[in-house]
């Protein structure tokens, strides 16, 4: 009898390595699953939760965690203030550019209830999107004068920021070949860099805060299938850039 008890100990002995393996292999899992994340304060929420479930409950306690933070099952974390602005809500917190979104918001009322102007807060920063018929003729990078005030309230809460900003071009997707512009990269950035003296010229703003670039048909708004998705397109993007 005790040579039999001898024997089934030593049996079981590998259940303890095994469960150690295991462990080993849960948490390179984990490791691994976080490091795929881009959002960097997801994987931390989602590492304390599995430590927390480790500690508590073992691997069985951790594997629950884990699957029910990424099913939805556990409560999201609260939205922030640029979530709040994409979906068209109100800010509840002061992100750097909240606030001059909100004074643009109210000041640009007329043009943007027009369609002249559309308005968006992200990840880059503060937006401005001016839509080419409303300040630019059709194939030319002259300004329309009859847009300088709405450019001028856009000057004056730029002049109030420290922040650099960027002038970005874009056309439709229908070629361009006249006496001054061979296409439309030509085009898009020719009116970026209007915008740019304008700015210098008229409303006293530094020309270094400034960046221009020209994308032509590329990082199209809308369709270019419809006059109404190549009207979207063709526009220039006053970006102020989130520091």
């Amino acid at each position: 009898m005790k040579r039999r008890t001898a024997t089934h100990s030593n049996a079981e002995r590998w259940v303890l390595p095994y469960a150690d393996f295991v462990t080993l292999l849960f948490a390179l899992f984990v490791a691994m699953y976080a490091m795929a994340q881009q959002d960097r304060n997801g994987a931390k929420r989602l590492s304390a939760s599995v430590r927390e479930a480790v500690d508590t409950g073992g691997v069985p306690t951790a594997l629950r965690s884990l699957m029910a933070s990424h099913d939805g099952s556990r409560p999201s974390p609260a939205p922030t203030a640029l979530d709040a602005v994409a979906r068209g809500q109100p800010a509840t917190a002061d992100s750097g550019l909240e606030k001059p979104f909100g004074k643009l918001s109210e000041a640009l009322k007329g043009e943007i209830g027009e369609g002249k102007v559309e308005l968006r807060l992200g990840s880059r920063g503060l937006v401005v999107t001016l839509q080419q018929q409303s300040f630019f003729p059709s194939g030319d990078d002259s300004i329309y004068e009859s847009s300088y005030p709405t450019l001028a309230r856009v000057a004056a809460v730029i002049a109030g920021l420290p922040n650099p900003v960027q002038l970005e071009g874009y056309t439709d997707s229908v070629p361009i070949h006249s006496a001054r512009f061979k296409n439309n990269w030509e085009l898009s950035t020719a009116r970026s860099i209007s915008l740019l003296e304008l700015f210098q010229t008229k409303f006293g703003l530094d020309p270094d805060r400034f960046s221009v670039a020209g994308y032509a048909q590329n990082g199209p708004a809308a369709s270019n299938d419809t006059e109404e998705g190549r009207a979207r397109n063709r526009r220039v993007e006053i970006v102020i850039l989130a520091h």
